[in-house]
């Protein structure tokens, strides 16, 4: 009893010799804003000096490659070509063929326009490197689909 009244006592000779001080603080912080703003040209540069780089091994192509396909954009022709020329440069078709088909991905909603615009400039560099778009390959339709039961 003594203990719990001795203890009570303390509290309130606390309170009342320590001003009570309630700090609530927001700081208001933007980290992801504010800082040098990269310009699409400056963008593609840099994108295009990654893939042209003549040391790149693989494991980098794809870095670059799923970096490019983390971002809410489609990658410029420009790149797609760079990327183009690093793939056959490790000689890895099957990833060239796979970042066709990411970009084809990308495009969402308007394939229908910007993948045609993207197959039209790259494909000189296809045709040089010897590589073959999914169409072409027939990637763009399923191997093992059956038909669908509302059209027997």
């Amino acid at each position: 009893m003594l203990k719990s009244a001795s203890g009570t006592l303390v509290n309130v000779l606390k309170r009342s010799l320590v001003p009570a001080t309630n700090v609530c603080a927001v700081i208001p912080a933007r980290r992801a804003h504010g800082g040098p703003v990269e310009s699409d040209e400056d963008f593609d540069r840099r994108y295009e000096a990654y893939f042209n780089r003549k040391d790149i091994d693989g494991w980098e192509i794809r870095k670059g490659m799923n970096d490019l396909c983390g971002m809410d954009l489609v990658p410029d022709p420009k790149i797609i070509i760079a990327a183009m020329h690093a793939c056959r440069r490790v000689n890895d078709y099957a990833l060239a063929v796979r970042f066709i088909e990411a970009c084809k991905d990308k495009c969402g909603t308007k394939v229908a326009e910007i993948y045609p615009y993207i197959i039209q400039e790259i494909k000189p560099t296809l045709s040089e490197l010897g590589i073959e778009t999914p169409e072409e390959l027939g990637y763009d339709k399923p191997e093992l689909a059956l038909e669908s039961v509302y059209e027997m």
